[in-house]
């Protein structure tokens, strides 16, 4: 069954990519959706299997791959709790994101091409959380790289796809280049790369030190650490964090895959696989929880400030994944992976909803040119709202709530029971869940409330006077001016009637709403509850039994503080965005260096165009100008071309084609040989 579920993808995207002219665009749209889907099927009873405790971890093995001295793997496919939990959020997400494709993509000429890349990615990701040994988590850990760049790049003729499909790229790389170290070292101290058998010998590794960089350290904060910078570039921390938030400019589909279900859910998975590791340094666990907190701070100002709908998005994705790596610093690993599971419904659902919106406005993405759009699309509308609501953690204390207000809740009362620097991460995270509620209902009122303003827009222009945009024109509202135009109906609609999204693109929203609801109430037992926790995880990552019952004990101001700061953070978002539409404004104007500061994100990416980018291109023209073709191709090709043809003009001009010429050089060289005879020989 999980050879299926596995390589079923892989053969889809095989069929589909290098067959798409001979099969077409609807056959590689079957092939691989019904591919999905059937692994999708056959994931959920493995998941369920676990959740109802009669699921037992195995090892199925699929080839002998290698062996190098002390080196040796196996390809093997690992099925425990933890990846049971992985498998149903990756075949989920991506089988309603190919189902969800059909409509929004179906404009593309290149639909095989980009249905193919969707299965490639959901394949690698699946080889990476089914990984029994580091160098095949590294396989698949660098396949998704790959297929991300080639879905951020999907639509390659558009400058700002192929940028962040680099930036993507780049970044990524030097978060591996530590998973690598990571892995080196790992196997220096352990001697194997087999994952069991590393967590078994981790305990006993606790206390020595190790040579690195010419001092010594702790052997296992050095090796959690680099294994973490890992987990910081695919997972986008602060500090390798710019690219994912640019990724928003491949389709909206692959916008909700690498969002919700693939890629940035691949560093918060390993470092729950390896919780054992972590678990024997305080330093790299403290670390984690720290590099977590400021990751959730950073994203969630940055994201009250942005006006494209799916960058707002983004940098939300990024803020709750630093939710989920303080809560491993602290030991909540199980809460980590429940904020991860939720998070894949509600993220999909809103990116998806976001995707419909998109559709609906022609193309556009900047919320200041929506408003009143909940009558006209109330599908997309009911969607966005039940995603909203989930991420934002609506719910009653002790009653019931939405998918987010579990597993968020659970990360807050374990972080403040964890003591220490966990009561420092608690505080960061109820301020981000302020600010989350905050940027999520200014989204949803900004979109569906108000007065329409669409016809500022330059694309409702555009779908007025009857041009035709190409899907692929998707812009970002940072990327470009809108055309302002005089709207002769009145009423700022410009004459336009958006319509509600095909129905292939509605189903996967109202799948994914029932897991926004549902997920928590249904699961959060299994992942975080004391007894029913060791029960379900069975050992696949380090559960803190003693943390989690600490965790339901907190205070009762303490489970009532993150529905407070909803609260103040939906009413903020109303009362600037529906009551007193001026709020904003003016506060913009109040604190002009504040506002500029979120809006341009901290200014990371300036900082780094200054200490990285510049520099590699000047080095870069240095060695092309002065290395490669002032002193390699000056004296190397060039140089013997100059000579040759130098030496070809002079015979040129020698061959003059007349007798007495020749005769003459003749007679030079009669003269010439004499002398020398007479020297010589006389």
């Amino acid at each position: 069954m999980i050879q299926a579920i596995v390589f079923l993808p892989l053969l889809a995207a095989l069929i589909a990519g290098l067959g798409q002219r001979a099969i077409g665009p609807f056959a590689s749209k079957i092939l691989t959706t019904g591919a999905l889907f059937t692994s999708c099927a056959l994931s959920w009873p493995i998941f369920l299997s676990f959740v109802t405790g009669s699921g037992e971890a195995s090892v199925v093995p699929v080839l002998h791959w290698v062996s190098s001295g002390a080196l040796q793997f196996n390809w093997e496919l690992r099925v425990d709790a933890l990846t049971a939990v992985m498998l149903v959020v990756i075949t989920t997400v991506s089988a309603l994101v190919h189902l969800y494709s059909w409509g929004y993509m179906e404009e593309d000429p290149d639909q095989p091409r980009f249905f193919a890349y969707l299965s490639l990615f959901t394949f690698a990701m699946l080889m990476l959380v089914t990984a029994n040994n580091l160098v095949q988590m590294f396989f698949g850990w660098e396949g998704v790289g790959l297929a991300s760049y080639l879905l951020i790049g999907f639509w390659y003729k558009k400058p700002s796809a192929n940028a962040a499909a680099i930036k993507a790229f780049v970044v990524n790389r030097v978060g591996d280049l530590g998973f690598m170290l990571g892995i080196f070292g790992t196997f220096l101290v352990f001697g194997t790369v087999s994952i069991p058998e590393i967590l078994a010998a981790a305990p006993g590794m606790a206390g020595s030190t190790i040579s690195f960089m010419g001092m010594r350290f702790d052997t296992m904060t050095i090796l959690c650490l680099l294994l973490f910078i890992g987990a910081m570039g695919k997972s986008a921390q602060l500090g390798l964090h710019t690219w994912l938030p640019d990724a928003m400019e491949g389709p909206t589909p692959v916008s909700a895959l690498i969002h919700a279900a693939t890629m940035v859910t691949a560093g918060v998975f390993m470092v729950c696989r390896l919780s054992p590791m972590f678990e024997t340094s305080d330093v790299a666990q403290g670390v984690v929880m720290f590099v977590g907190a400021a990751t959730c701070f950073f994203a969630a100002t940055v994201a009250t400030t942005q006006w494209d709908i799916k960058r707002v998005i983004a940098y939300s994705t990024c803020s709750q994944l630093g939710y989920m790596f303080f809560a491993a610093g602290a030991g909540a690993y199980g809460a980590a992976m429940f904020h991860l599971f939720t998070h894949a419904f509600f993220k999909a659902l809103l990116f998806l909803g976001a995707g419909s919106v998109i559709h609906a406005m022609h193309h556009e993405q900047d919320m200041r040119y929506y408003g009143a759009l909940r009558k006209q699309i109330p599908i997309t509308y009911w969607a966005m709202m039940l995603g909203t609501l989930a991420i934002t953690g609506v719910g009653i204390a002790g009653v019931a709530g939405f998918a987010g207000f579990y597993s968020k809740d659970g990360i807050l009362e374990a972080a403040f029971a964890s003591g220490g620097g966990g009561v420092v991460a608690f505080w960061v995270g109820i301020f981000v869940a302020f600010l989350t509620s905050f940027y999520s209902w200014r989204l949803v009122f900004l979109t569906f409330y108000g007065k329409a303003r669409w016809e500022q827009s330059e694309h409702i222009q555009h779908a007025v006077h009857g041009e035709h945009e190409d899907p692929s024109e998707e812009h970002s509202a940072d990327d470009h001016a809108h055309a302002h135009h005089h709207d002769t109906h009145g009423d700022g609609t410009a004459g336009y009637h958006p319509h509600e999204s095909p129905l292939s693109m509605l189903i996967p929203l109202i799948v994914l709403s029932i897991g926004a609801v549902f997920a928590g109430i249904a699961f959060h037992h299994q992942f975080i509850y004391p007894e029913e926790g060791m029960a379900f995880w069975q050992g696949s990552l380090a559960f803190d039994e003693h943390l989690m019952h600490a965790a339901h004990e907190v205070p009762l101001w303490v489970k009532w503080t993150p529905f407070t700061v909803m609260a103040i953070g939906l009413f903020l978002a109303w009362n600037s965005y529906v009551r007193n539409t001026t709020l904003p404004a003016r506060f913009v104007a109040q604190f002009k260096l504040l506002h500029q500061f979120l809006y341009n994100k901290w200014y990371f990416d300036e900082l780094y165009n200054i200490l990285f980018v510049k520099p590699a291109f000047a080095l870069g023209r240095f060695f092309w100008k002065r290395g490669d073709e002032g002193t390699i191709d000056r004296f190397g090709p060039d140089g013997a071309a100059a000579l040759v043809a130098g030496g070809t003009r002079l015979a040129v001009r020698l061959q003059s084609g007349y007798v007495y010429g020749y005769a003459f050089v003749m007679l030079l060289g009669l003269v010439g040989l004499a002398s020398w005879a007479m020297v010589n020989f006389l």
